[in-house]
């Protein structure tokens, strides 16, 4: 696998800056390396590495784009604020194309009335357990292509994780889980992640150009096809998701991506 070194220059991009479409660069499968030391790995189609996982995303995807799974729908990017939302549904215009699913485990927020962790509550809607099962095998499968493509990486994700109760993982690397249904992410950067974890991206798409993710800290885009893999330490560095065009009615990117949350160490 070929290795690229990232160098960190100069930008003006902050948190909450809007994603400027930018051409992928970083295209092939690759090992990220900062001053020496791997960082992550970027692998273009995951079907040369684990035909299971890339079976698993599919019907993954397929559950996730159907009514079996609740989403929250998200109010941000090209669709405005609620106001202008709200706006434009008292207009007969509904353009909400952006939406959510959150699995695993969930952190406390006193400001919203949720003083304690807990489990999501899809998990308890029945119609949502094949699409479940299939995010709970496809996070075993990323976790054996970890071990096998960057078995450093693997071990300080097992020795990291290990700091937290199995009744909070989500499969065994993790706590948490994602999946975003065209959803091109303002510039910001994961500090609630328990260090040193990586988070896996996993991107299924149709009829849909852009939704690479950019991090400008290493002027580095990368492609995110369709069965494409980054792993990626969210928290190390500012970045975003370029803007997402569909290219034919009802084209989308969609993105599954699994993470460990750092409210739940030694919890």
């Amino acid at each position: 696998m070929k290795k690229i070194d990232l160098y960190k220059g100069e930008h003006h991009f902050k948190v909450g800056d809007k994603c400027p479409y930018t051409e992928p660069n970083i295209q092939e499968d690759c090992l990220l390396y900062e001053d020496g030391q791997l960082i992550g790995f970027y692998i273009h189609d995951i079907n040369a590495h684990s035909p299971k996982l890339c079976q698993l995303m599919v019907i993954a995807n397929n559950e996730f784009r159907s009514d079996n799974v609740p989403k929250q729908e998200m109010s941000r990017g090209a669709q405005g604020s609620k106001k202008d939302k709200l706006e434009r549904q008292k207009q007969g215009l509904n353009l909400v194309t952006q939406y959510s699913t959150t699995l695993g485990s969930r952190a406390p927020k006193p400001h919203m009335r949720m003083p304690y962790p807990s489990i999501s509550a899809v998990h308890q809607v029945k119609s949502a357990k094949p699409f479940i099962k299939a995010m709970l095998l496809a996070a075993h499968e990323s976790g054996k292509i970890m071990q096998q493509v960057a078995p450093e990486l693997y071990a300080a994700q097992v020795q990291a994780i290990n700091q937290v109760e199995p009744k909070w993982r989500f499969a065994n690397l993790f706590t948490s889980s994602i999946s975003n249904f065209n959803i091109n992410a303002d510039y910001h950067r994961d500090n609630a992640n328990l260090k040193p974890t990586l988070n896996v991206i996993i991107t299924k798409r149709n009829n849909s150009k852009g939704g690479a993710l950019n991090v400008p800290d290493y002027n580095a885009t990368f492609a995110q096809p369709d069965n494409s893999m980054l792993v990626y330490p969210a928290w190390r560095n500012l970045h975003g998701v370029t803007p997402i065009v569909a290219t034919h009615e009802g084209g989308y990117r969609n993105s599954f991506v699994f993470y460990s949350l750092n409210d739940f160490k030694n919890t």
